[in-house]
């Protein structure tokens, strides 16, 4: 670590204060070789890996740069741009402070929730913009953000949003900066059209390579453990993940995560997963028991590789081997942070024996495969001391039936208690039929119950009928019935029966336009 302080490089005093107050008192190498560049106003385009603090790198400058010219209108005049949410809103975290202390306002724009939010906080009028470039340019299409302003542009793993098919949205939101404007685009690789980007965008750019995007291994242990069958593999997970510091276990699924999640928890192991499926609040819940330590094993998917910024990691475990090397330098990346040290382990059944040596190769990194079971001593060494197991908090289902929120006492709820707890009492008593919701609304109909008097041959006594309600409408509903009572008392029976269906003379009865003769006294 260089003595160089933030001050000698020419950082304004009130950032090197927030920066003091955050117990960041020297710049790491990508700092130190960034910073003269990019407060001078130069064009940067960085080759550090994540984790090496290129956020303050660029976050910095920003700051610095839109402190010192005042606010002109409510218009952006920072734009950063971000592939994830998560990476999104890791930088605003970085970023807050500094824009706190330079009297500088910001807002955080992604998808997944309401723009309620984010459309208020450009109305009120934000200094910089923090985005993923698919909600960005929805907003701006609506009319809500102007980039016209923009005084410098941060593109932060470009190559990640090369990836995820971003580049042609980010083109279009450049193109809406100012041609003047400074721009900063930080990237692992060039490849997959970055190299585009740079040549479009970057006036004499500086480059600068301080971390290469395989230069970070050296800070990690790296380990390769064959297991036999998937049995083996679930045990030696399950210890590796039984430790008392924070571990991420990468799948690659959706689906293969919640599930890892919910057996780690289930065995005592807390566990919480982070993937594509969840809403914004279950990634905020799930990353906050991480990061806080109610939880110390996060399941994630590559969704996590990129934006998940959490200090102490110590390990990170590939349970799934990923598809290409590049995913896997960036995984890996969640351990051995700004400094520090951490292991990796990746675990290969005997099917994925080449393809995991072949990317590895292309990762650079120089590993022996290992025949490990639960109990081998490269597991137990990575283990550490083993965490106490945790009893999960039971699931309650919800109560099925009457509701539990309280008790209706409107004159519906009523009758329908009075119906619900005098069903199927027997001859005589009161029963409920298909129709006999009406409260009297036809005369009792011979036959059509046993042992009484039936309304409207609903199965319902004709007494009850009349008199069972006591909520407030009661009374109107009595009168109403008791004068459709009488009236129907002259009138011929309704038959019983299905929509359509009407007694009719002679003996016959009509189904829709179907006349059919009454045989059974229909």
């Amino acid at each position: 670590m260089s003595t160089t302080t933030f001050s000698a490089l020419g950082v304004p005093a009130p950032l090197v204060a927030a920066l003091t107050a955050a117990g960041i008192t020297e710049p790491f190498p990508i700092q130190q070789d960034t910073l003269p560049d990019t407060l001078a106003g130069r064009d940067v385009l960085g080759r550090g890996k994540t984790g090496s603090g290129k956020t303050l790198a660029f976050a910095i400058p920003m700051v610095a740069r839109i402190a010192s010219t005042g606010r002109q209108g409510r218009k952006p005049r920072g734009l950063i741009l971000a592939p994830t949410r998560e990476l999104a809103t890791q930088i605003s975290a970085t970023l807050e402070p500094l824009a706190s202390a330079a009297g500088l306002n910001l807002t955080t724009i992604f998808g997944g929730v309401s723009q309620q939010r984010q459309v208020a906080a450009l109305k009120a009028g934000v200094d910089i913009v923090v985005a993923c470039p698919g909600r960005l340019e929805d907003l701006m299409k609506q009319g809500f953000a102007h980039l016209d302003q923009v005084e410098i542009t941060v593109l932060d793993e470009a190559d990640h949003m090369a990836d995820l098919g971003f580049l042609p949205v980010v083109t279009r939101i450049m193109n809406a900066t100012p041609n003047t404007g400074q721009r900063l685009l930080f990237s692992a690789t060039l490849d997959n059209g970055v190299d585009k980007i740079v040549a479009r965008f970057l006036r004499n750019q500086v480059l600068h390579s301080v971390d290469e995007a395989t230069s970070h291994v050296s800070a990690m242990t790296h380990h390769l453990f064959e297991v036999a069958d998937a049995d083996v593999k679930k045990d030696v997970v399950e210890a590796l993940a039984s430790g008392t510091g924070r571990r991420i276990l990468f799948m690659r699924t959706k689906h293969h995560a919640k599930r890892l999640a919910k057996q780690l928890t289930a065995s005592g192991i807390p566990s919480v997963d982070l993937h594509g499926n969840l809403s914004q609040p279950q990634r905020d819940r799930n990353l906050a028991a991480f990061s806080e330590g109610t939880a110390r094993v996060l399941v994630a998917t590559d969704v996590a590789a990129r934006g998940v910024h959490v200090d102490n990691v110590e390990l990170v475990i590939h349970v799934d081997p990923p598809a290409e090397h590049k995913a896997y330098l960036h995984r890996s990346g969640r351990t051995a942070r700004a400094g520090s040290e951490g292991d990796v382990v990746t675990i290969m059944m005997p099917s994925q024996k080449g393809d995991t040596l072949s990317l590895l190769r292309k990762a650079a990194i120089k590993v022996t495969a290992e025949q490990v079971t639960k109990s081998s001593a490269s597991v137990t060494a990575l283990i550490g001391e083993v965490a106490p197991k945790v009893t999960p908090a039971p699931v309650t289902e919800p109560a099925r039936g009457r509701s539990q929120g309280g008790t209706s006492q409107g004159a519906n709820a009523q009758r329908k208690r009075a119906n619900r707890d005098g069903r199927g009492q027997g001859e005589g008593g009161s029963r409920r039929g298909s129709a006999g919701r009406s409260g009297g609304r036809s005369a009792a109909a011979s036959g059509s119950g046993r042992g009484g008097s039936y309304a409207g041959g609903s199965g319902r006594p004709a007494q009850e009928s009349r008199g069972g309600s006591q909520g407030g409408n009661a009374q109107p509903a009595r009168q109403h019935s008791e004068q459709r009572t009488a009236s129907a008392a002259t009138a011929p029976s309704r038959p019983r029966g299905g929509k359509g269906r009407a007694q009719s003379t002679g003996g016959a009865i009509r189904v829709g336009s179907v006349v059919r003769p009454n045989v059974r006294g229909r």
